[in-house]
């Protein structure tokens, strides 16, 4: 099936979608090192990334129009600076909202679907106006901003033509959704939004896919029959598990049918300790020790044994004070670029062009590959059904 990707980043959104089975006709990105990255891994014949079209540049400059009814996917993570939580929360007045552009693309090549993920702060009260706003605009690309008009007379414009009934132009039936990525397999707490819509004509009806794994069932797989502790060789004084799960380890009646969350624990295994060889890669890329990590209020680190917190992508090239890990002994030391691409699940032979800084920023904007797979596989198993 072919798609066009927007925003590609370091490639996690993208390479999901390939393992789903979408292959890229076009792919677009503007920052130079996430292009480097994927031009780097495009040489080293990477299979996922390999055949992809990379266009690097401002995607206002492009024109998707020849692509008109020839697409299947336009997928996307528009950039999220407007409405982060770390940002400076300009949202609707600021020029780095891409969501105008993703809309442009589905206007001009009128997919059969359409995958597009961003922050959770985009669902804040602050911006619920503007979010229903994106909506409505994916539901009715053609419908487009005047010249001078504001956002605000667009969406009562949009909400008119959405209440009306009539459904003679381009029109996409569009779900959203606040997922937590450690409930579909993703070793790190990364909440997101997703948008995922596919054309009326399809008649496709569509929920978003149901959560495979649970807080739960790691609580009860460290506290109430101790397997996770066996299957990596922990012995019970070497064990820290916090207050909050003893006591709901106590209200669980029985066995979670869901999976266990995955863990930092569960996602570095294998790896060697960076810290003892300092000045190598230890066998395996991106793995280097950098050292200066230290806690403070507000930055404590991601705890052994749960699930990373959300991989941060820090402010001017910096990572956030979060981007680390923090042991059963109090110490703290920050992810290696390997350990961060784990808990992004890009696979190990997956490499980041860049200072270790610039790979980390990389990262903290990436999509999971795992949970851009999981929709995907959904999403194209529907477009099967209509073929």
């Amino acid at each position: 099936m072919k798609s066009i990707e927007l925003f590609a980043g370091a490639g996690g959104l993208g390479i999901g979608l390939h393992l789903a089975g979408f292959k890229p006709v076009q792919v677009v990105e503007w920052d130079r090192f996430c292009c480097d990255t994927i031009r780097e891994n495009k040489n080293r014949n990477i299979n996922a990334v390999k055949s992809w079209p990379l266009i690097e540049g401002d995607i206002k400059s492009v024109d998707f129009k020849n692509f008109a009814g020839k697409i299947d996917l336009v997928s996307g993570g528009p950039p999220c600076q407007p409405f982060s939580l770390g940002g400076k929360h300009q949202a609707y007045d600021d020029s780095r909202d891409m969501f105008p552009q993703a809309i442009r693309t589905v206007r001009e090549t009128q997919p059969k679907a359409f995958i597009f993920e961003n922050v959770k702060g985009l669902t804040r009260n602050t911006f619920r106006n503007y979010f229903e706003y994106i909506k409505l605009q994916l539901e009715h690309p053609n419908l487009v901003c005047n010249i001078n008009e504001d956002w605000t007379d667009h969406l009562k414009r949009l909400e008119k033509h959405h209440t009306s009934g009539i459904r003679t132009d381009l029109h996409y039936n569009v779900v959203t959704r606040l997922v937590n990525a450690a409930n579909y397999g993703v070793p790190q707490k990364r909440e997101r939004v997703f948008f995922v819509g596919f054309r009326d004509d399809l008649g496709v009806e569509w929920s978003f896919p149901e959560e495979t794994h649970s807080q739960d069932a790691l609580i009860w797989s460290q506290i109430n029959d101790g397997i996770y502790w066996d299957r990596h060789n922990v012995t019970k004084d070497s064990r820290v598990i916090n207050l909050r799960s003893k006591q709901r380890a106590v209200k669980l009646e029985q066995k979670p049918t869901t999976l266990p969350w995955l863990t930092i624990r569960d996602a570095i295994r294998g790896l060697p300790d960076p810290e003892k060889n300092a000045d190598k890669n230890n066998g395996f890329s991106d793995h280097r020790f950098q050292p200066g990590a230290k806690t403070y209020p507000g930055h404590t680190g991601s705890p052994l044994d749960e699930p990373a917190k959300t991989l941060k992508a820090g402010v001017h090239g910096v990572p956030g004070g979060e981007n680390m890990v923090a042991f059963p002994d109090g110490s703290v030391r920050y992810f290696t670029v390997r350990e961060s691409a784990r808990l992004q699940t890009f696979p190990d032979n997956y490499l980041f062009h860049g200072s270790w800084g610039e790979t980390m920023r990389q990262l903290g904007n990436a999509v999971p590959v795992e949970l851009a797979n999981v929709v995907g596989l959904n999403v194209a198993n529907i477009l099967k059904a209509t073929a």
